[in-house]
């Protein structure tokens, strides 16, 4: 996935209110951009980070720049955008890039499911339909291991506890991490960050709901499925 627009390098001043950042420009002028990450971002956010931004001139847009990448201690880069893992993996989902899931013909996004739930992609194929979900990682804490979540998500518990109704139902569902991060090999649950997101991931894999995880190869030009990880 490329970006739209070519990002450009900052530095981060301050995030606030989730959803805002105020940021340095190379040129010294300072200005607000948008965060597209509501999680703690813990370890990318901290005042004086490299930054980079992607600039927009879209007139319905109040604010001009977009966040999506943060620069590690080694100089390598983290996606912080979590509208980007969807993209990413439609983009692999097309080109049939996915090792792991079953054989599907056609690839439908926001199908409603369960109570009050979408799934991100339902996939449809000679054996039926899976239902794919996805989720942004970008936490890490000690060694290769990512982790998922870095806050409380009691949407996230939700949707894992639907999809194991649903298997229960004879159906079949997935949930795919996408680890945004090149840093990491292996992911595994935060459970003393959201223990009942913990214990819906624990209930929905004895269910039958497969885990999937991905790295990711991440450049200011883009994003990019990688490799398969590990799940604990």
């Amino acid at each position: 996935m490329h970006f739209a627009t070519p990002l450009v390098a900052a530095t981060l001043i301050r995030r606030y209110k989730r959803f805002l950042a105020d940021i340095r420009l190379d040129d010294g002028s300072e200005v607000t951009t948008h965060c597209p990450n509501p999680g703690a971002m813990t370890g990318l956010a901290d005042p004086s980070t490299r930054i980079w931004v992607e600039p927009n001139d879209d007139p319905r847009k109040k604010l001009k720049y977009g966040w999506r990448l943060s620069e590690l201690p080694d100089g390598r880069l983290a996606g912080v955008d979590t509208g980007v893992p969807n993209r990413i993996v439609a983009e692999a989902l097309a080109e049939r890039r996915i090792p792991g899931l079953p054989a599907y013909d056609t690839v439908r996004p926001e199908v409603p499911y369960g109570e009050k739930s979408r799934i991100d992609f339902l996939l449809s194929g000679p054996d039926g339909e899976t239902h794919l979900e996805v989720k942004n990682v970008h936490f890490r804490r000690e060694a290769d291991w990512a982790e998922f979540p870095d806050s409380v998500t009691k949407r996230g518990a939700r949707h894992l506890d639907e999809m194991a109704a649903l298997v229960a139902g004879g159906g079949r569902a997935v949930t795919l991490y996408v680890v945004q991060r090149p840093d990491c090999a292996r992911l595994r649950i935060a459970a003393d960050l959201d223990p009942n997101y913990a214990a819906a991931f624990h209930r929905a894999r004895e269910a039958g709901v497969g885990a999937l995880a991905y790295g990711t190869r991440i450049t200011p030009k883009g994003v990019w499925l990688a490799d398969p990880m590990w799940v604990a």
